[in-house]
């Protein structure tokens, strides 16, 4: 099953009830109606940089949804995005705008050739324009957060520039479906790529402080994470797994309680989302995947829960891939992840 998703001139009316907020493009408001960013100059005394990587890697439809669809998910969370007035959330009684800057950076400068010639050349130069703005923020010593939909742009390309500025070692919180743990990116069979299927390899392979041990990998299950040997692999390295299936009899407080493994001797944490951990466990079928559905998906209040733990540990940058295309509800559901989670961060501060 695949929703279509109405253009912004139908849906702008009901979001936005005549208010005016900051637009990047005609059809692209800013996150939540924040300050649009331009470029270094603005991050000064910034504390959260939203940036959009519009990528997907695939030669024609991905998981036998239109390409199009996918890379519309940066710019249509912006759109649902609007829908909320302030950044006021009510159980907390907590104004998270009161506590912490956050500009719009606008979306990274990926070259449009290679949404239909995905070689190796033009997906280096695609991830090399979201390093450069998820650098920018980390120089102004901001969190980036990045709205993607596929790798290595809306993952390797986040952790990488976080791995080469820490000393030290850096965690990983991780929510799949899948490992992505292969040797070679499926798409161009190519080392150099940290491509879908092979980015978290990659980040093992090419980054010495990035440590398997310090990694908490939340949510596969059943047949679909990979191949045995390449997860064993890096079980056996120390890798920390919490299958759906030990959620599900233990709980989410105590998974959250798990979460301390990213941090134990790390500098720094990253955190990746990929939302295909959802599956159809809500608040959208999970057929909008595509073929990436599969059974026992994480519910979205537990995926808001943990956002909002991880909040309070701290977290160095975030992004998002797989966000399922076409669904008002599952786009608002990362506007609120990405809420929770600030949350944490501002009762951590206050703590």
């Amino acid at each position: 099953m695949f929703m279509g998703y109405p253009n912004w001139s139908e849906i702008k009316d009901s979001l936005l009830k005549g208010r005016n907020v900051p637009m990047i493009e005609s059809d692209m408001p800013t996150f939540m109606g924040v300050p649009h960013a331009l470029g270094p100059e603005d991050l000064r005394g910034v504390d959260v940089v939203i940036i959009g990587a519009p990528y997907v890697a695939s030669w024609g439809p991905y998981s036998g949804v239109g390409k199009e669809e996918w890379i519309a998910s940066p710019r249509r969370v912006r759109q649902q995005s609007v829908k909320y007035w302030s950044g006021y959330l009510q159980e907390f009684d907590l104004d998270v705008f009161d506590h912490l800057k956050v500009v719009d950076l606008g979306d990274a400068d990926i070259p449009p050739e290679v949404i239909d010639n995905p070689t190796v050349s033009n997906i280096l130069a695609a991830q090399r324009a979201v390093e450069a703005k998820v650098n920018w923020a980390l120089d102004a010593g901001a969190v980036p957060i990045v709205l993607g939909q596929n790798s290595p742009c809306g993952s390797y390309a986040i952790a990488k520039p976080v791995a080469e500025r820490t000393g030290g070692n850096v965690g990983v919180i991780s929510l799949d479906t899948h490992w992505d743990n292969e040797l070679l990116d499926r798409l161009t069979m190519d080392p150099r790529i940290a491509g879908s299927g092979s980015w978290k390899a990659k980040m093992y392979e090419f980054h010495g402080n990035m440590l398997p041990g310090n990694l908490v990998e939340i949510g596969e299950r059943g047949m679909s994470g990979g191949r045995r040997e390449n997860i064993k692999k890096l079980l056996d390295e120390g890798a920390h797994f919490y299958p759906m299936w030990d959620l599900r009899q233990k709980g989410i407080e105590w998974l959250c309680g798990e979460l301390g493994n990213a941090y134990n001797g790390t500098e720094a944490v990253y955190v990746h989302f990929d939302i295909d951990v959802i599956g159809g466990a809500g608040p959208a079928p999970g057929d909008l995947l595509g073929t990436l559905a599969e059974p026992m998906g994480m519910t979205d209040y537990e995926l808001l829960r943990i956002s909002y733990e991880v909040g309070r540990r701290g977290f160095d940058a975030l992004s998002f891939i797989c966000i399922p295309p076409g669904s008002p509800v599952i786009y608002r559901l990362i506007v609120y992840v990405i809420m929770y989670m600030l949350a944490g961060k501002v009762h951590s501060n206050m703590e």
